[in-house]
């Protein structure tokens, strides 16, 4: 994928998710959601479970899977639509894409230059703090820049 690409789609993600922000700290309720709607419009778990063609046992089960988190995405839309509601799933960073990719880059770079510092001091060729920072922001932009494949793998053995 070229990087122009890359970027584009990042950014256009990030614009899409930065209306989410606000759901990112919002909890669920402690008998979860399907029962605490349910409640909320005062219906009993037998009437659901005829809403949703189901045996009120059923609705029983539904409700243990979803705090268990063991429940399908097409019962939970299902089941959310009986309740005249509209199932929201969503991945929302807990920062910016562009933050996380950033940070990713310092890590890999500071990893990269650790190693170069090593063979260059073995070769008295150490650089200045400065010119270390240079280095490192210089590393951190082309990796940014550029986003390889090798930003996310395990630079362990660096």
């Amino acid at each position: 994928m070229k990087i122009s690409r890359k970027r584009l789609i990042q950014e256009q993600l990030d614009k899409t998710l930065e209306h989410l922000a606000c759901v990112r700290d919002v909890q669920r309720p402690t008998k979860g959601w399907l029962r605490a709607v349910r409640e909320a419009l005062g219906m009993s778990g037998k009437q659901f479970a005829q809403k949703l063609g189901v045996s009120a046992p059923w609705i029983s089960a539904l409700e243990k899977k979803e705090l268990s988190g063991s429940v399908t995405i097409k019962t939970m839309r299902q089941a959310s639509e009986a309740l005249d509601c509209v199932f929201v799933y969503a991945i929302v960073p807990r920062k910016s894409l562009a933050d996380i990719v950033h940070r990713r880059a310092e890590i890999v770079a500071e990893k990269k230059l650790r190693r170069v510092s090593h063979t260059m001091l073995l070769e008295a060729q150490q650089l200045s703090k400065s010119e270390q920072k240079k280095a490192l922001e210089a590393e951190v932009d082309n990796l940014m820049k550029e986003m390889p494949k090798e930003l996310w793998e395990d630079y362990n053995e660096l």
